[in-house]
């Protein structure tokens, strides 16, 4: 599918993952259409159908980096979000539609995560051509979970390992997919290295200058705090222990480096060379 003109659809263009995508697209010369519920020119909402005719109308390619992890809201926006959207993409005639997920998702206990297998599960089932794209955590959330806490003076860290990657090195392999044939296949892009949940921590002190200190969870110590330990715990489960490793981490020294991804097989399992 690669070619000159072609125009990429991207719902979620504006969040954490979509707007570097929408600007690297856009700078290798890509028609881009910003879908979302806020979006001026192609306002949709994935929980109803709105505006997902009309935006799709015309797009050869679609790359869904919407999102939504409440409770209540992430089923509504990404399974049966997802379902309107495979079928008003085969209605559109879509050559190719690239799903945004994460690392190891059927391994995490968390609700959350189990919301985005079963979107797995439904665009690998589609008629519509598919890529899967996982990642492993972005810098970013892992950033805002530490800005969140912080306010209450302390990090509350269990015991985990991350392998979180800039959301950009994650735009820039979305790019080179969305620009290719359907893989119909899923590729994990993960981090540079495996670090210490009180590692990054460390680090963000350091370049945030917060003075939040750092402390293992105590037995007596409730809600809040077992609520961070789960969800790092999940993000913990979540990380895929085979995830291929890029050369830079943007935590630690501000830069970008070169993702590498690995190829998975349709099912999630690791692709033989």
């Amino acid at each position: 599918m690669e070619g000159p003109a072609r125009t990429i659809a991207v719902i979620g263009g504006s969040g954490t993952l979509g707007a570097p995508l929408v600007a690297e697209l856009r700078a290798r010369g890509r028609e881009v259409r910003v879908l979302s519920r806020r979006s001026a020119e192609y306002p949709v909402d994935l929980t109803t159908g709105a505006g997902l005719g009309a935006a799709l109308d015309g797009c050869e390619v679609v790359v869904d980096a919407s999102n939504n992890s409440s409770a209540r809201g992430a089923k509504a926006t990404l399974v049966d979000g997802t379902q309107r959207l495979l079928e008003a993409a085969g209605v559109a005639g879509v050559g190719h539609l690239v799903s945004i997920s994460i690392v190891g998702c059927e391994r995490a206990p968390m609700g959350y995560y189990k919301v985005k297998t079963e979107q797995e599960r439904l665009v690998s089932e589609s008629a519509v051509p598919w890529s899967i794209v996982r990642a492993t955590q972005f810098h970013e959330l892992v950033a805002w979970a530490f800005g969140a806490v912080a306010r209450f003076g302390v990090l509350p860290l269990p015991r985990a390992r991350l392998q979180t990657v800039a959301a950009a090195e994650v735009a820039h392999a979305v790019a080179d997919v969305a620009e290719r044939e359907p893989l119909r296949r899923r590729l994990e892009v993960a981090g540079p290295e495996v670090l210490e949940l009180r590692e990054l921590a460390r680090t963000w002190r350091t370049g945030t200058a917060r003075r939040a200190r750092a402390a293992r969870r105590r037995a007596h110590e409730r809600a809040p705090r077992r609520a961070w330990d789960d969800h790092v715990r999940g993000l913990d489960r979540a990380r895929s222990p085979a995830s291929l490793i890029s050369t830079v981490h943007q935590v630690r020294n501000g830069r970008h480096g070169s993702a590498i991804a690995r190829n998975c097989s349709s099912d999630g399992g690791a692709s033989r060379p």
